[in-house]
């Protein structure tokens, strides 16, 4: 029998986020794909709702605010040993240059760039993270295109990068591997309510060549970032976007 190098089967996920969105997707691919998820996020009923969709057994839930006080700790201590981790969790803030307050920069990078690194951290601290462990770091080609009155999600996300570089560097000796996974304009409750706030999302459909991307297009690059298909892969931008990134006109 011929071995499916993007089989997740025998390993143990951690995904953050995993409520809604590409989070949740995420988590339910993996399930797909053999592996053991834990979930975690901050809304513990859809969090559940999550859990009912997992194929296989021997999945487990969080509910946790990662910015909360010891809800770090509590999310390692009850994830066990690991073999990968995506962080999937995030906000994003439509709010002009002119407009940026201490407030939003706590609330934007707290989540998009505090919660994921101290949790890596003490995921390392306590040894979680096995030999050969895959961490995905979830990014946004905004950091790349700078969109409208996004500069501190713009920031937090090309934060994510830089980290992971350097992450990469540190635990390469372990065998572990730490990339970003850089979608583009995807059909989440989350872009829903940027469209509510001012996004024009019709236009995202014009300038992106294969027009808006679904959950499950970001969940099977995260799937392949996991796996053994991509063991030669670390402190890299995998970008998926439907083209908009690479998008020339002449």
């Amino acid at each position: 029998m011929s071995v499916n190098p993007f089989s997740l089967a025998g390993r143990r996920l951690l995904v953050t986020g995993a409520s809604s969105g590409i989070g949740r997707q995420i988590a339910i691919s993996c399930a797909e794909m053999g592996g053991t998820v834990v979930l975690t996020g901050r809304h513990g009923e859809r969090l559940h709702d999550t859990l009912g969709h997992l194929a296989g057994s021997g999945h487990s839930a969080v509910a946790a605010d990662l910015l909360e006080t010891g809800a770090i700790d509590r999310v390692v201590a009850e994830a066990g040993a690991l073999d990968g981790v995506v962080h999937a969790a995030g906000i994003a803030r439509m709010v002009p240059f002119r407009m940026i307050s201490h407030a939003h920069l706590d609330d934007v990078l707290g989540l998009n760039v505090h919660a994921p690194l101290l949790l890596t951290k003490a995921l390392l601290a306590k040894r979680s993270l096995q030999q050969g462990a895959s961490i995905v770091f979830v990014g946004a080609v905004a950091s790349e295109v700078g969109p409208v009155a996004t500069a501190v999600y713009s920031a937090s996300k090309a934060a994510l990068l830089g980290a992971a570089r350097t992450l990469a560097l540190e635990v390469a000796k372990h065998k572990m591997r730490a990339n970003v996974l850089s979608p583009g304009y995807v059909r989440t409750p989350l872009l829903d309510a940027l469209g509510r706030n001012g996004a024009k999302i019709d236009e995202l459909l014009d300038i992106t060549p294969l027009g808006l991307g679904e959950p499950i297009d970001v969940a099977h690059a995260a799937v392949f970032l996991l796996s053994d298909a991509s063991r030669w892969m670390t402190r890299s931008l995998f970008i998926a976007d439907g083209g908009l990134t690479s998008r020339m006109s002449i």
